[in-house]
């Protein structure tokens, strides 16, 4: 004990754990974060996680039917063109 002051670590040592295991398979000793079940590197900081309304889900329309018979309707343009440009030749 340095400059006479002593650390009060009973807080700590009795706030929950992280619920994250290790690489090795031992529990995570790290405290959770406040109102969450995991740490700030197992994920229990705020912004962490999905988002909210699940806009992960969103579709972009790349793969929609329309989508994919205008990629056809394309490609058969292109090889139509490309048939009739050997052809004058």
């Amino acid at each position: 004990m340095t400059g006479g002051h002593t650390r009060n670590t009973i807080p700590m040592r009795a706030s929950p754990r992280c619920g994250a295991r290790t690489r090795d398979g031992a529990a995570c000793r790290s405290p959770a974060a406040h109102g969450k079940a995991r740490c700030r590197m197992h994920g229990g900081t705020p912004g962490c996680g999905a988002p909210l309304g699940n806009r992960n889900a969103r579709k972009h329309g790349l793969f929609t039917g329309e989508a994919i018979d205008e990629r056809k309707q394309i490609g058969s343009l292109l090889d139509d063109a490309l048939k009739l440009l050997r052809n004058l030749t």
